[in-house]
């Protein structure tokens, strides 16, 4: 890859389960320009107090090359995993998608939802909330059918991300 290409990377902190930790990453990110495209966070292991912050970002191969050893020199952080450099992984979102609409748009929009797997989780007799977990091209393409027949809100995750097979990221 071309020093002056862009590639989106996916990667996953393995930190200690402390206040400020997230705050510290942010900052790293926002004092030094660079993009946030996705952010989760969540506690991993309770009995070693270990959280995964997913980040989604997006540089060239040096400037994503730099994020990692920048994540890495925070301390309390016990790994820094590029997993879209690393092998065959899995990237997921969950979103709620919120249609309100009557009569045609109604049943297109369930017929919609049935293709692409979404589950009816709050019905009215003029919207519904949808959810979906997938890829989020399959959730943004989800989105874009849904628009003409009501689209009213959506709240998306974020990336979540994990390695396939026996690889994984331990402390």
């Amino acid at each position: 890859m071309s020093d002056n290409m862009t590639r989106t990377a996916t990667i996953a902190v393995l930190v200690e389960n402390e206040a400020g930790i997230l705050a510290r990453v942010v900052g790293l990110f926002s004092g030094r320009g660079y993009n946030i495209e996705s952010l989760t966070v969540a506690a991993v292991d309770e009995e070693k107090r270990l959280s995964r912050i997913t980040v989604v970002t997006t540089g060239t191969d040096m400037v994503i090359e730099q994020i990692k050893a920048q994540l890495d020199r925070l301390v309390p952080v016990h790994r820094v995993s590029d997993l879209s450099q690393e092998g065959p992984h899995l990237v997921r979102e969950l979103a709620l998608i919120k249609v309100i609409g009557k009569g045609d748009h109604r049943v297109e929009a369930l017929r919609l939802a049935d293709a692409f797997r979404a589950r009816v989780v709050d019905a009215t007799t003029e919207s519904f909330v949808f959810e979906m977990t997938g890829a989020g091209e399959k959730i943004d393409a989800f989105c874009t059918l849904m628009r003409p027949l009501g689209l009213a809100e959506i709240s998306r995750t974020g990336a979540v991300a994990i390695a396939r097979g026996t690889s994984h990221i331990a402390a």
